[in-house]
């Protein structure tokens, strides 16, 4: 009867640390770039929140807590955290709402629908702040395209008057600004709606026809369900980018008048003209506060039960 002999071979450590490192060389650059444009930015950030720093960019010393209570006692700031929430719940809602309704359309079959969604990237693949501009330039009181049309059809009646005005007036500013904002989220929500569609499979609609489901009552039992995943992926990245928006507001109204229509991001940009270490206050709590508003989405619409569905 032979006996079965186990050889263990060993391997010398210099190998096997060879073998456990060979996977930086694919993850190494990833995590070298997350390091410097993500992480070591916040460690410097928070640094500069806690120190005095001078209109020339000098530090004159550590402030302690005290940017942080100067932050506090702004006046407008109140106004400002409250017109940022509003403007992140209208900018998502509204876009989502939209793209629902343009994911099911593009996934139908209709004549030029390839050409249409190519057409709907290009708000997508244009620069946020040229797209600002042109509307900036489209709602000018005197010459702006817009304005023109409005004109010619009645509804303004003097051009350059007030009432042409659109963003010198907070309220209308605020209006266009969300137009801006719905209009380049718009391709990147619907996309990731329409791929969500086209994984649910046919049979599961063939079986809601056999049973006499009427169209709604399929859209809300079964397409609704299913895209889940997608909408909760569509929305955290829409709530993030809406919320750190600067281009749009900043290239259409500068914040104004006054501080009207600035959310936290335009708030820090103006702060940071005079108050540097109060500017970095404020950047570090507006970054607590996107982390903050993500953590409580995804905890309310329980992504983990989602994703794993």
């Amino acid at each position: 009867m032979n006996e079965q002999t186990n050889i263990t071979i060993h391997t010398p450590w210099p190998t096997r640390l060879g073998y456990a490192l060979r996977p930086l060389l694919w993850i190494g650059p990833a995590l070298a770039l997350i390091v410097v444009v993500v992480l070591w930015p916040v460690v410097v950030l928070i640094h500069a929140s806690f120190q005095n720093i001078a209109a020339d960019g000098f530090v004159v010393g550590g402030a302690g807590f005290s940017n942080f209570k100067d932050l506090w006692h702004e006046p407008a700031l109140k106004g400002v955290v409250f017109r940022t929430v509003i403007w992140v719940v209208l900018a998502v809602s509204l876009t989502l709402l939209i793209s629902l309704a343009l994911a099911q359309l593009f996934n139908q079959h209709f004549p030029f629908r390839r050409a249409a969604r190519t057409a709907l990237i290009a708000p997508w693949a244009a620069s946020v702040m040229m797209t600002a501009l042109i509307f900036r330039w489209a709602l000018d009181p005197y010459s702006g395209a817009i304005n023109i049309v409005l004109h010619a059809l009645g509804i303004v009646h003097r051009m350059g008057s007030v009432q042409a005005d659109w963003l010198g007036r907070p309220g209308w500013a605020i209006f266009w600004m969300l137009i801006v904002a719905i209009f380049v989220s718009l391709p990147f929500t619907t996309y990731a709606l329409l791929s969500g569609l086209q994984t649910i499979p046919d049979e599961v609609y063939e079986a809601a026809r056999v049973d006499g489901s009427s169209p709604w009552r399929t859209y809300w039992s079964i397409t609704l369900p299913l895209l889940k995943p997608a909408i909760l992926v569509a929305t955290t990245i829409n709530v993030i980018n809406v919320f750190n928006s600067f281009p749009i507001i900043w290239e259409m109204t500068r914040g104004g008048p006054g501080y009207e229509t600035s959310t936290t991001t335009t708030f820090m940009f103006i702060l940071k003209q005079a108050f540097i270490g109060e500017s970095a206050a404020m950047s570090v709590v507006n970054f607590m506060l996107v982390i903050v508003v993500v953590l409580l989405f995804l905890k309310t619409t329980r992504w983990k039960e989602q994703v794993n569905d």
